[in-house]
């Protein structure tokens, strides 16, 4: 977590600057939409694994936990995914206004397909949510970027500092969300919940909406405007990948291979390969990429641990966790709500931590204590999965879990973004975020696979096995970091990244 400047938050001066000279038209309001934004993203992952899991006479889908978690890693997967398209629309033909527009529409619309009692609706609310969130969460970064405090020089940090202010925040959605949806949907009916995210996104949206005028002209057009050439290249590109897909999955059809299995393995398959594939094609833009993907790559690893808290955890919470309280039995989805409460209680603590530190506080050292913190994690719930072999295990358990994930997410998360922006070439942003994005899906895709394996292994095992392996990242980060510090990118932006410290 980086020290916070509160005059982001102030009053702008006439023609839209800070006393100070850093600008923070809109900011207020990029604020208020992505809170909304994310009450209809946590209130979603919150109850969506019960959802698939639940039986048909409880009004749920059914599935095997194995495939409800692969289908929850394969839908978050996709949300990291969609910001790579989404990016280069807002860059290149949209704007971000627009591209935040469009994404909040499209995620509204999806949430409420999700409302009507039809297994065929999952899928296709699933996808509209997918393409939304594409639009608008890079273009949401992007904006935060350009309205953000970017004095130069060592000692200043305003991007990483606004980028902390946005993950500590949209931690009161987070908190919410899912106390509103998994009551609604676990002691209601399980579409009452989905409806109430989609409430969610149209708050933003009107919200957006009503604080256009604050904005100047951030974000009104493209960074770099598609030429006619360009634009008739993407198009040819587009309708070329599009063919293929089709082809492809109309052979498939004809072999009888194209179930949910099927389509979740080569989803799997092109996550993993996309943003280093990706990545170097940036390379004509941007030189020294190394140790940027290196850190990028490790924190997949992170996600991996993180992006488990809905699906696999809350499965734990569900049923082997002891619930009653007075006579009560708390909905397992609440327990979501445990690791926004403690970012917003820890928060200040790891700024003190972060100040002290200083210079020493840079990129590789978060990343590397968010590493362990996340390995950590999945050592106690070995322990805790363990001891539910004897019957339901306390709630402590997986509340200090949260704790760690919350240590972890505001060590890495402000650091990636920032990061991710920071070495991005002007007009490039938006693309630079999402290859953030991209890495974050690698991990959330590659958990949800790998969950697959408690069908053939012990519980405790798998935690243990997956703990052991974050653990081992986190220390190659850490003895690796001098190294990780000399790359030219890294380098780049470290004096922002430290300078938050």
């Amino acid at each position: 977590m980086t020290t916070v400047d509160s005059s982001l938050l102030a009053p702008a001066a006439p023609g839209g600057t800070r006393p100070g000279g850093g600008r923070r038209r809109g900011f207020g309001t990029l604020l208020a939409v992505d809170l909304w934004e994310r009450f209809s993203f946590f209130g979603m992952a919150a109850i969506l694994v019960l959802y698939l899991t639940a039986s048909p006479e409880r009004g749920g889908l059914g599935m095997a936990p194995q495939t409800a978690t692969a289908v929850f890693a394969g839908y978050m997967s996709l949300n990291f995914m969609a910001g790579l398209p989404g990016g280069w629309l807002a860059d290149r033909l949209l704007g971000a206004r627009r591209a935040v527009m469009a994404g909040g529409v499209l995620i509204a619309s999806g949430h409420a397909v999700l409302t009507l009692p039809a297994t065929a609706a999952l899928y296709g609310g699933l996808l509209l949510i997918v393409a939304g969130t594409g639009l608008a969460k890079p273009s949401l970064a992007a904006m935060v970027a350009a309205v953000s405090d970017e004095r130069e020089g060592p000692g200043r940090g305003g991007r990483e500092a606004a980028f902390s202010l946005f993950y500590l925040c949209i931690q009161v959605s987070a908190l919410i969300a899912p106390l509103v949806t998994g009551l609604l949907a676990e002691k209601v009916a399980w579409h009452l919940g989905f409806a109430a995210a989609a409430f969610g996104m149209a708050a933003g949206l009107v919200q957006f909406s009503l604080g256009l005028r604050s904005f100047g002209e951030v974000g009104r057009h493209p960074a770099r405007p598609l030429g006619r050439e360009e634009a008739l290249r993407a198009v040819r590109r587009t309708a070329a990948v599009l063919a293929a897909g089709a082809v492809a999955a109309t052979a498939a059809a004809t072999a009888g291979v194209l179930g949910i299995n099927g389509v979740l393995a080569c989803l799997g398959l092109v996550t993993i390969a996309l943003p280093f594939a990706y990545l170097r094609s940036l390379r004509k833009v941007r030189g020294g990429l190394g140790g940027f993907t290196a850190l990028m790559a490790a924190s997949s690893a992170f996600w991996m641990i993180f992006a488990q808290s809905g699906s696999v955890l809350g499965l734990f919470a569900e049923r082997h966790t002891d619930r009653d309280v007075f006579g009560f039995e708390v909905p397992a989805g609440w327990f979501q709500s445990a690791h926004p409460l403690f970012v917003l209680l820890v928060a200040p603590l790891t700024t003190r931590l972060w100040r002290r530190a200083g210079a020493r506080a840079d990129v590789p050292v978060k990343f590397s204590g968010a590493l362990a913190a996340a390995g950590t994690s999945f050592l106690l719930m070995a322990v805790a999965a363990l001891l539910a072999q004897r019957g339901p295990v306390g709630p402590y358990w997986l509340l200090l879990v949260y704790l760690l994930f919350s240590c972890g997410e505001i060590a890495l998360a402000p650091a990636g973004l920032a990061l991710a922006a920071s070495v991005a070439p002007p007009g490039w942003t938006g693309r630079f975020l999402a290859v953030n994005g991209l890495f974050g899906a690698v991990g959330v895709v590659v958990g949800g696979q790998l969950f697959r394996l408690t069908a053939v292994l012990p519980l405790p095992l798998y935690f243990l096995l997956l703990g052991v392996v974050v653990l081992a990242v986190g220390a190659a980060v850490g003895l690796g970091a001098d190294r990780l510090r000399r790359s030219g990118a890294v380098a780049a932006a470290g004096a922002t990244a430290r300078a938050g410290a």
